[in-house]
């Protein structure tokens, strides 16, 4: 088995998909964890090109946020396009980044993602709220490359 398969277990994963369902409920915004074993290019740049190949900037408003983690590089990008970019406080992603990385330090993944997930979701939540005619454009599933 491979770290990236290690990274969480089943049940991990399951609790993480749920995170990103509570946090899209009130919103119109899509959330994606994206994991990979490494990143053989800079990995902002990794980021953005699983950012395009996951369709996540097609969502109507831009409100696609992408969470890459490359495993055994042990690094990770937050990766948010325009629509909610424009709308959050210039520090936003690197507060964010920091709660993350806090947990991921001590070896508590699953919690990093999840809190990660939902202070996004709070994001999109005030900005993105969701209306009746909003539909789940991005599967809330962790992809995996």
């Amino acid at each position: 088995m491979s770290k990236t398969e290690d990274f969480l277990t089943a049940e991990e994963e399951r609790q993480v998909v749920e995170a990103i369902r509570t946090a899209e409920k009130n919103t119109s915004g899509e959330i994606r964890v994206h994991l990979e074993k490494t990143s053989k290019i800079d990995v902002y740049e990794r980021a953005l090109e699983v950012f395009h190949m996951l369709k996540m900037d097609n969502t109507k408003l831009q409100n696609g946020v992408l969470i890459y983690v490359a495993v055994e590089d042990k690094t990770f990008v937050i990766f948010g396009d325009e629509g909610i970019n424009n709308v959050v406080e210039d520090d936003f992603w690197e507060s964010t980044k920091n709660i993350m990385q806090g947990h991921f330090k001590r070896g508590h993944f699953k919690q990093g993602l999840v809190d990660g997930i939902l202070k996004a979701g709070k994001q999109l939540e005030v900005h993105f709220p969701w209306e009746v005619d909003d539909k789940n454009e991005i599967s809330d599933d962790i992809s995996v490359g």
